[in-house]
């Protein structure tokens, strides 16, 4: 009895643990609606001559379905072009156990928005997309690190080879994307 006491007070203090680091930028709950909005995390920072790009992750939880929120922000005295997520684009992530797992999109198409920053002379295009977990590939998410990670846009794809620790000099952060739906699945379930 006494054993089982302690390790039900040891599972008690991981579970808390664990919540503990989930802060939320967004938690609202009402009769009708419950929203969870988990801050942006730099998955991906890409600086070469007058560019710099930079892929966020995002989580949240509208009543009751967690979803994926990425933003890609492109920053140049160039021009640069547009990009978009089309109604069938997907994120692909292989992790380090070797799974292949798919997120869906949840909107139609969306393409970056054009801004210039004339304090800086950049050009600057931001495109935000919502992309739907699926039951088969929640639960492999929460318990490996990703290796890779492919984004289909629209009329191109890219890769992306996520680090275990991501320090950026530019954004004066430091992130770990490889494990970052470990870290985080569990505060918007």
């Amino acid at each position: 009895m006494k054993h089982l006491l302690s390790l039900l007070l040891l599972l008690t203090l991981s579970v808390n643990a664990q919540k503990k680091d989930c802060i939320y930028d967004i938690e609202e709950k009402t009769d009708s609606t419950s929203l969870k909005v988990l801050p942006n995390v730099l998955m991906h920072e890409k600086i070469f001559g007058n560019t710099n790009e930079y892929l966020f992750f995002g989580l949240l939880n509208n009543n009751g379905i967690p979803i994926l929120s990425i933003q890609q922000l492109q920053k140049s005295k160039d021009f640069i072009k547009t990009s978009c997520i089309a109604k069938n684009s997907k994120i692909i992530l292989q992790l380090m156990n070797g799974k292949i797992i798919t997120l869906i999109n949840t909107d139609e198409e969306i393409c970056s928005e054009l801004m210039y920053d004339s304090g800086e002379n950049n050009n600057i295009r931001i495109l935000t997309g919502y992309f739907y977990f699926t039951k088969t590939n929640y639960e492999e998410l929460k318990n490996s690190p990703i290796s890779l990670m492919r984004i289909q846009f629209s009329g191109e794809t890219k890769d992306y080879v996520l680090k275990s620790e991501l320090n950026s000099e530019t954004l004066k952060t430091t992130s770990k994307p490889d494990s970052y739906f470990v870290q985080f699945l569990k505060c918007v379930e």
